[in-house]
């Protein structure tokens, strides 16, 4: 990966894993070869050349080669317990129920304080057991024996045991995330073998199980029989096996989480982890508002996933900035369901006059976001040369072309009249970077004279909805994951009926066969193969758009530590603050 040197700097790079039959294993996707060898962090102050306009003299462009990662490091400060943290988030949880709410980068904030994860990742990629002791599968990957961790209650004290998961099967199954994350990976059964060990077994097999492990919908064990009482109260007032217990939730205000003094988790030097008294998240949805409030005291920390942020922040004194860019990607979808967008032609039109190097700039990201054209980075082991050469590059006048052939078709799609302009409808939440990334593209699509560009703005909460109900037309999103690929890649492309994750509404049996074969082998080359096929097909229908590298940060005061330098149980360093900015609160702490 590509490392900014901010504040410390450790050299191990993060690289996407496969899983092979037990977790911990050889992994022969990653390019790393640095295993757990560590060095001594030191603190570096960033030097007057990056003078926070994100280049030398202002004259880098989306071209250059971005200059936004902070390794992950070995903490070197001695930890301390104690003190309250606030922490701007760009927006509210839609809910706190791992098997119901849909959750993205602030909702994960809010939830890894109040629930623990079944598998985490290392900084390697890798997926090591963290609330299991340990996972392993059957020859064919359709078997998966998990054994728990033991001694591990919930908040309320009831233990956590090898029936609670199974007990969670069931409302996974109808929860909207849960059901979404079942069929992504196949899972079929859950079931209870003794009081600590578990058997999940998949329809079709699925070597990356354990990444399914490692995410919300259904690798957050939860209190089955209290959200089963009642689902709507468990949003408000959850129950985890995890380092902070809720203490207050005032939705789109302030959610604060207090010290659970009977966590299961002691680290490598005997300290009963959390180190915090409490952690306070308030949504300040402004991305202006959020960094002046880090700015002024009113927050400790800041969370950003806006380019445009970023570079804001890094003209700034008395912070410190945490950055990382890795397979995540901003862009968009159109909803195949509705006309224009279920003919090719439109689609294909459009991505065509999407100018991705105006949009980028629009979006803050000169200098530090480089174009994409998939759901990986150019540095990725999974990144593909093949959907990179079949995504449509700016063309104005090939886009036009296709444009202009559905708008003269006599049966084309949305009824209206031969050389009648085509309505479109383009949908961002109301980030003012956004919102100038969504007038470049307007001022593209209407200079074509065929398209009536109408623009829309909701809350995220809402923004994400929309997308889950097919509420949408042209539909800004992040595309990408640092966990295997099939976890972002097969919900997105299995059927809709089955799937909240395919936003598309496209529905293409060759792409799930595909993502079927992907995941019945732990072959590098022939998953990556595969993925790259989906990937290429993606593009070659149209179905996605895409800016450039989604880079995030974790901005804090100074004398707060613990962010990018979290260990797991079996000692190795954690994923830092990958992929979206998400923190592992229970080892944040303050010094001073």
């Amino acid at each position: 990966m590509r490392q900014r040197r901010v504040v410390t700097a450790l050299a191990i790079p993060l690289a996407l894993a496969f899983v092979a039959a037990s977790c911990g294993s050889d992994d022969s996707s990653s390019d790393s070869d640095t295993g757990g060898d560590t060095t001594e962090a030191t603190e570096t102050e960033t030097t007057d050349a990056d003078d926070g306009d994100g280049g030398d003299d202002g004259d880098e462009t989306a071209e250059t080669v971005p200059d936004v990662d902070t390794s992950v490091v070995e903490e070197t400060e001695t930890a301390v317990y104690g003190g309250t943290v606030t922490i701007g988030l760009e927006a509210d949880a839609t809910g706190l129920r791992p098997w119901e709410d849909a959750c993205s980068s602030p909702c994960y904030n809010i939830m890894r304080s109040i629930y623990d994860p079944l598998m985490e990742q290392t900084s390697e990629g890798d997926y090591v057991p963290f609330l299991a002791e340990s996972i392993e599968s059957n020859e064919d990957f359709t078997v998966w024996t998990m054994t728990l961790r033991p001694d591990v209650t919930f908040h309320n004290g009831t233990p956590l045991t090898a029936q609670v998961i199974a007990d969670m099967f069931p409302l996974q199954q109808v929860g909207a995330a849960g059901q979404s994350a079942i069929t992504g990976a196949s899972l079929a059964s859950v079931v209870a073998i003794d009081e600590l060990t578990v058997e999940y077994t998949t329809s079709v097999p699925n070597v990356a199980f354990p990444g399914a492990l490692a995410a919300a919908p259904i690798g957050f064990p939860f209190d089955a029989a209290a959200a089963a009482a009642d689902s709507a109260d468990y949003s408000i007032n959850p129950i985890g096996t995890g380092p902070f217990t809720i203490a207050n939730r005032d939705i789109d205000n302030e959610t604060v989480v207090d010290r659970n003094a009977d966590y299961w988790y002691i680290d490598a030097d005997g300290n009963q982890l959390p180190f915090l008294d409490s952690v306070s998240f308030r949504p300040i949805p402004d991305e202006g508002t959020r960094l002046d409030a880090l700015l002024s005291g009113t927050t400790d920390v800041a969370q950003s996933l806006r380019q445009g942020t970023i570079r804001d922040a890094r003209g700034e004194s008395g912070i410190e900035l945490i950055e990382f860019q890795g397979n995540s990607t901003g862009g968009g979808m159109f909803n195949t369901e509705i006309a224009p967008f279920d003919d090719a032609r439109v689609r294909t039109g459009l991505i065509y006059m999407n100018n991705q190097e105006n949009v980028i700039e629009a979006l803050g990201g000169a200098g530090i976001s480089l174009p994409t054209s998939q759901f990986f980075s150019a540095d990725s082991p999974w990144w593909s040369q093949e959907a990179e050469d079949a995504y449509k590059k700016f063309d104005f006048e090939a886009g036009k072309a296709l444009l202009q052939e559905y708008v003269d078709d006599p049966a084309r799609s949305d009824g209206k009249a031969p050389g009648d302009k085509m309505d479109v409808e383009l949908s961002c939440p109301p980030d003012p970077t956004l919102i100038a990334a969504m007038q470049v593209a307007e001022q593209v699509w209407t200079g074509s004279e065929l398209v009536n560009v109408t623009l829309t703005q909701f809350d995220q909460a809402t923004h994400i909805n929309n997308a889950i109900s097919d509420v949408h037309n042209a539909h800004c999103w992040r595309w990408g994951t640092e966990n295997d690929p099939s976890v972002a890649v097969n919900p997105f492309v299995a059927p809709k009926a089955e799937s909240i994750g395919n936003f598309t509404n496209f529905d293409d049996a060759e792409m799930q066969a595909w993502a079927a074969e992907a995941s019945a082998t732990d072959d590098f080359e022939t998953r990556k193969g595969l993925y790259s096929q989906i990937m290429t097909k993606i593009n070659n229908e149209g179905l996605t758009w895409y800016s450039g590298g989604t880079a995030v940060m974790i901005a804090h005061t100074p004398g707060i530590e613990g962010f990018n330098t979290w260990t797991l149980p079996d000692g190795q360093l954690g994923a830092g603050i990958a992929p979206e900015a998400q923190t592992r609160w229970y080892q944040v702490f303050i010094t001073e």
